[in-house]
């Protein structure tokens, strides 16, 4: 059966719906990822909440969905358009096709699409809001809610506060939409995590004693976390620090400077990166659409320390005086490069020597 994508800006693509029609029309951010494979790790990141997501590569879900590669034991996308749609899983680990598992969660799946066309209008106008729905008159986006104006974090963040793993240093991760993957690189790198809902209290955090704090990737605008600055700086003055992606925008925030949103964004799994102290370019995985302005990192005390190569923007940060590593790009990969899974050591790195400076004051 015929279903239609519709943009906010009036464009219409049609499709065939693969497995479930949804009864109303489901709304969502228009976004697309650019990488070959990882489409599992991709509906299973929470930092998609909120979005239907374009995959640019022509077929998707030829291998499946196995048990291992879940980010989050749920998926947040909310829509997914595809060219073209696998319906049979052709990898050993297989345990579920991808048309299947969308079905078992009840998140529509558009195949058939000229996802060409679709990527082209976003990269021409930007991201939009967007409907599917089966009848193009059904469309209502004149309602739509930007996702600016959504309080995203609420609804993927942990309730509850859960250690993992053992090791000789403690990391609490405060948890605004985390990876699995990011808790698993600090445990290979000798660290206990404990991982606290989004709103934990600096007191609280203080009670757990801590070598070091994550703050985490997540969906949304960074703005709407605003009432949680205070505390990030409160534990930046204290604590060494490794902030990754909306981490990396809140932390920035929380020193005095400014968020934008980039036309497009970087989603994929290929993004280059430019390291300004080694001249070096290396491939990061990314997905994103908010970064800190490099404009405004005057007087915070951060200067810039890695750009995007291909449009400048501010890939990552490192504070005058502070044991801080902030980066926009995902050094835990999954999809993508392990190219900068180094962080992670150099995360340790700092909590030791502010350990030892402890233990020789």
């Amino acid at each position: 059966m015929k279903g239609y994508l519709v943009l906010e800006k009036g464009d219409q693509f049609e499709g065939n719906w693969v497995g479930q029609i949804p009864a109303e029309p489901l709304e969502g951010e228009v976004v697309f990822f650019t990488g070959m494979t990882g489409y599992q790790e991709v509906l299973t990141d929470p930092s998609f909440k909120g979005q239907i997501v374009v995959f640019t590569y022509p077929l998707i879900g030829n291998y499946g969905i196995n048990e291992i590669d879940f980010e989050s034991v749920i998926p947040h996308v909310s829509g997914v358009i595809v060219s073209e749609c696998s319906l049979e899983s052709h990898h050993y680990e297989a345990v579920s096709t991808f048309s299947a598992y969308l079905q078992k969660w009840n998140i529509p799946l558009l195949a058939n699409v000229d996802t060409r066309a679709v990527v082209k209008r976003i990269r021409t106008t930007g991201v939009m809001g967007g409907q599917m729905v089966v009848d193009p008159e059904q469309a209502t986006l004149d309602h739509y809610t930007p996702i600016e104006e959504k309080m995203l974090t609420n609804g993927v963040s942990t309730t509850k506060i859960e250690t993992y793993g053992t090791g000789l240093y403690h990391v609490v991760l405060i948890d605004f939409g985390y990876k699995k993957s990011i808790v698993t690189s600090l445990s290979h790198v000798g660290c206990k995590v404990t991982v606290v809902p989004y709103n934990t209290s600096y007191e609280t955090i203080k009670s757990l004693k801590p070598d070091g704090i994550m703050l985490s990737n997540g969906p949304g605008d960074p703005m709407q976390l605003t009432f949680y600055l205070p505390v990030i700086k409160k534990l930046a003055l204290k604590y060494p620090i490794l902030a990754i992606c909306l981490g990396h925008q809140l932390l920035g925030l929380a020193f005095g400077a400014n968020t934008k949103k980039l036309k497009f964004g970087h989603r994929g799994a290929n993004q280059p990166v430019i390291d300004l102290v080694k001249k070096k370019v290396f491939m990061t995985s990314q997905n994103h659409t908010f970064i800190v302005d490099d404009s405004s990192l005057t007087g915070t005390g951060f200067s810039a320390t890695y750009l995007n190569v291909n449009d400048k923007s501010v890939e990552g940060m490192t504070h005058e005086s502070l044991p801080i590593i902030s980066v926009q790009f995902h050094p835990e990969a999954h999809p993508g490069p392990s190219d900068s899974s180094w962080l992670f050591t150099d995360f340790v790195s700092l909590m030791n020597s502010v350990r030892r400076e402890k233990v020789y004051a």
